[in-house]
């Protein structure tokens, strides 16, 4: 069977926010479909909202930050269940508010060469393996 088409799959979006040479990682609360595990925060895309507007809404819904959306950084195709994702990455950047956990247990700000310790989620995983290089990344 094909694969589906780019406008069947769900698109969700996350925000790689760099700041002081360390980045913002996310975990999931308990009873969420990925609870435990850890994420560059974002969110699905609704009907008739760019990637990028749906970034914005979500990290303000999620986190309570503004954020001012920078270039993407990548599409990562994934499969969730029965249901084909497709993961767009872009860089960001707070621009207002303090961090609110409303979605996650814990945030936490990690240099790129701790990345591989936490328990990212898969496309999470794929995301750091593409955009960090190995040699700014440990392995435990």
């Amino acid at each position: 069977m094909p694969p589906p088409s780019r406008t069947s799959m769900t698109r969700v979006t996350a925000a790689v926010i760099e700041e002081n040479g360390k980045v913002l990682i996310a975990r999931r609360k308990k009873g969420d479909r990925c609870e435990g595990r850890w994420e560059f925060p974002g969110g699905k895309v609704e009907r008739d909202e760019s990637p990028e507007e749906s970034l914005v809404r979500e990290l303000l819904e999620e986190l309570g930050i503004g954020v001012a959306v920078g270039k993407p950084l990548g599409a990562y195709p994934f499969q969730a269940g029965e249901t084909a994702m497709e993961l767009l990455v872009f860089q960001a950047r707070i621009v207002k508010g303090g961090i609110v956990c409303h979605d996650h247990d814990e945030i936490r700000w990690a240099s790129p060469g701790d990345l591989e310790s936490f328990d990212l989620t898969d496309p999470d995983r794929s995301v750091v393996e593409s955009l960090f290089p190995r040699e700014g990344r440990r392995r435990r």
